[in-house]
């Protein structure tokens, strides 16, 4: 099958020491029944052949490191990450949409608990979803890696706007991730965060400032929009902070965009595209 990329910006060779990130949410990947009580009316489950054209792309895209959410479960992450390449770790969360990891094999990572207090509607019928969180073991020091995916429904917003309820609960999630930030920063380990933000980090976006306030960050997607489904800002981000900021290679940034064009492929596939950037990790 043929598949077209949209490079961002002129590729580069990969080279040793070099890893590639990516975060890919894949939008309600779940068999449950349609109509189901765990599923909004309107979602409705993958196909078998959906999930294989996820796979060739999975393949297509060959990243070392996948972040991704909306999963239901390592039985069907296993399916669009192939095993023999790939391990997978994925939160605990009783939740269909779930976040992970897919990490190349030949990679020693150590699981981290839950990053379960992005779930703020404690007690509540409904949850959010928790973070993943692992340490990949490089051979030349500890790399800490948290997946996401926030409250939607706030993009650009102010995050106190009373009158979008959306927009408290993603800055009560904010406090929680600037917290693990903050203590990523007293270890001083490096770290980078992926997922879906569910929010437009570009110009002087309350959200990102308040997220460096325990130290600098560097953002692959900043300056830039995104072509995914015909175009439109980033909402996927790849964060770096500590001494990964330097590991960082913007100029690396691709967004890997669908041959299909359709609304109906668009609804069986993903609304969000594979975004990835190389990282040279240090000897």
């Amino acid at each position: 099958m043929r598949i077209f990329l949209i490079w961002l910006l002129l590729a580069g060779q990969a080279c040793a020491g070099e890893l590639k990130f990516s975060t890919w949410n894949l939008s309600w990947l779940t068999l449950r029944p349609a109509g189901g009580p765990d599923l909004p009316e309107d979602v409705q489950p993958k196909r078998d052949e959906d999930i294989d054209t996820l796979r060739r792309y999975a393949l297509l895209l060959d990243a070392d490191v996948v972040a991704f959410s909306e999963v239901d479960g390592p039985e069907l992450a296993a399916r669009v990450f192939p095993p023999d390449r790939y391990r997978l770790h994925i939160t605990g969360d009783a939740v269909v949409q779930r976040t992970g990891f897919a990490i190349r094999r030949g990679l020693d990572f150590t699981a981290n608990p839950d990053l379960a207090a992005l779930d703020v509607y404690k007690n509540a019928k409904y949850h959010l979803r928790s973070g993943a969180d692992v340490t990949l073991n490089l051979p030349s020091g500890d790399l800490r890696l948290l997946a996401v995916h926030l409250k939607s429904g706030c993009r650009e917003e102010a995050l106190d706007t009373r009158a979008n309820p959306a927009c408290p609960t993603l800055a009560l999630q904010l406090s929680h991730l600037t917290d693990w930030v903050a203590h990523r920063a007293a270890d001083g380990v490096p770290f980078v965060l992926m997922g879906d933000f569910n929010r437009w980090m570009e110009g002087r976006d309350g959200f990102f400032a308040s997220l460096q306030r325990p130290g600098p960050l560097l953002r692959a997607e900043a300056g830039r929009h995104s072509p995914c489904w015909g175009g439109a800002g980033f909402l996927d981000h790849i964060i770096a902070g500590g001494t990964a900021r330097a590991w960082m290679r913007p100029d690396s940034l691709r967004v890997l965009v669908y041959r299909e064009s359709t609304a109906e492929m668009k609804e069986r596939l993903s609304d969000h595209c594979p975004v990835s950037v190389r990282f040279q990790i240090p000897d």
